[in-house]
């Protein structure tokens, strides 16, 4: 049987633990001296490294919808579920609109919603306003990441490219 050597990081977190460690004193054992003993040099506490996540979310985009079934996603993508809620960002700047969302969303997390709204705007440069294309970066970041299931353009009726279907999780009650 052979015996499996300590890393020098588990050595070193041993020393680290039993630093101020002292042994027992024998039942049969003499009395310590008075000299004193030398204090020994602290060992600086080890870095260890963090804890890899459980799991790691897949970034959303417009249409993707991983981990909802084929009918929830054509129901979002063709505009036919009934939208919980609704926020306009037209016209505010981006630090605005990042802390409106950022309300709006834990908002509609406590009450339960599943669907809403979030109408950006289509701007005025070509190809996009600022916060159309900023709203899907800021919707996948913690927290809002996993509050998320999917998001992706509005029907017409609802704004079009100009606004997002977002799909939120199912709230668990125990």
């Amino acid at each position: 049987m052979s015996v499996k050597r300590p890393r020098a990081d588990e050595t070193e977190l041993w020393q680290w633990a039993t630093r101020d460690a002292k042994p027992l004193r024998a039942r049969n054992a003499r009395a310590p001296s008075a000299k004193p003993r030398a204090e020994p040099k602290p060992v600086p506490y080890p870095v260890m490294p963090a804890p890899a996540p459980r799991s790691v979310l897949p970034e959303l985009s417009h249409g993707t919808a991983p981990g909802v079934d084929r009918r929830t996603a054509e129901r979002l993508h063709r505009g036919r579920m009934e939208i919980d809620g609704r926020i306009d960002l037209h016209g505010m700047t981006q630090d605005e609109a990042h802390a409106a969302l950022a309300k709006f969303m834990d908002r509609a997390d406590a009450r339960g919603w599943r669907c809403v709204l979030v109408i950006t705007g289509k701007g005025t440069r070509p190809g996009g306003g600022v916060l159309r294309a900023a709203v899907p970066r800021w919707l996948n970041l913690p927290p809002h990441r996993t509050r998320i299931l999917s998001f992706g353009a509005a029907r017409p009726k609802d704004g079009g490219e100009g606004a997002l279907y977002v799909l939120l999780r199912r709230r668990r009650t125990l």
